[in-house]
């Protein structure tokens, strides 16, 4: 179990004060990619202004507004529990649930764990820590310098014993509208196109589900070619539907698409028989 802390409040100097977490990637805000990327948290603390956010989050603000990371941190603490807490800046569009659990997993066995980049830079607001060292760290930060307005993030991690995972795509993060740009086009390279929306849908619809991507593709396949084009689209929601009719869950998916796929089979195998003979 971990608790995520979301930092949202920064000035955003690189897109001229725009604001960024609500910046849009693939019909998603920032804020909302990188939500998703902590799914499994308990509690999601967002640290800055209110937004639309398509799922749940507890929010706090930094006093005073604008107070910069630690300051962020620390409000963000206060209403976490877990002995883990997971630290994200709001503009990382490629945070996966996969780096997620290599960071949770790492940081157990250390006082934290962070992402490097693809230069090897640490980045500190792509961490898990444990909650206690963080709290005590924060605390003699602020009794030392009697703020933490202003702060920067590597007077923290310079006193904590953190592991560090080379996961540079997942680090990727939005400062500029180049990266933004970049961001945008990653998503819609034809590689990744349908796994970026399947997991954008996921996160819209509110859902958890792992997707036989190429199960579904092949009896949309079936469907459109040994039926008619528009049954493939029609097929695959009423596999969906009469899976979450009978409970759900990936092995429903699975045997109501087999069904469907074979019905679709015996269909193409009847249009290519002009006999009337039973196939």
């Amino acid at each position: 179990m971990y608790d995520a802390v979301v930092l949202a409040g920064g000035a955003a100097r690189g897109l001229g004060g725009a604001d960024k977490p609500g910046g849009r990637s693939g019909g998603r805000s920032l804020l909302d990619w990188v939500r998703g990327g902590g799914a499994g948290a308990a509690t999601t603390v967002v640290v800055g202004p209110r937004r639309p956010t398509a799922r749940p989050v507890v929010w706090a603000r930094e006093q005073p507004p604008g107070g910069g990371p630690l300051a962020a941190l620390h409000a963000g603490l206060r209403h976490a529990t877990a002995e883990t807490v997971l630290v994200l800046s709001a503009d990382l569009p490629f945070l996966g649930a996969d780096a997620v659990r290599e960071l949770v997993a790492a940081a157990v066995g250390a006082e934290g764990a962070l992402l490097t980049d693809a230069d090897g830079r640490d980045q500190p607001l792509v961490a898990a820590y444990r909650a206690e060292p963080l709290r005590r760290e924060i605390a003699l930060l602020a009794t030392e310098h009697g703020t933490l307005t202003g702060l920067p993030v590597r007077l923290l991690t310079a006193e904590l014993s953190l592991a560090r995972l080379p996961y540079h795509e997942a680090s990727f993060d939005c400062d500029t509208w180049q990266d933004i740009g970049a961001a945008r086009a990653r998503i819609r390279d034809d590689r990744t196109v349908l796994d970026e929306w399947i997991a954008a849908v996921k996160a819209e619809l509110g859902i958890e589900l792992d997707v036989d991507r190429a199960g579904l593709l092949d009896l949309a396949r079936d469907a459109a070619h040994g039926v008619a084009r528009p049954a493939a689209p029609l097929t695959t929601f009423l596999v969906g539907y009469a899976a979450a009719l009978r409970g759900g869950g990936p092995e429903e998916v699975a045997r109501a698409a087999g069904q469907a796929a074979a019905l679709a089979a015996r269909w193409a195998e009847e249009d290519g028989d002009g006999s009337g003979a039973p196939a």
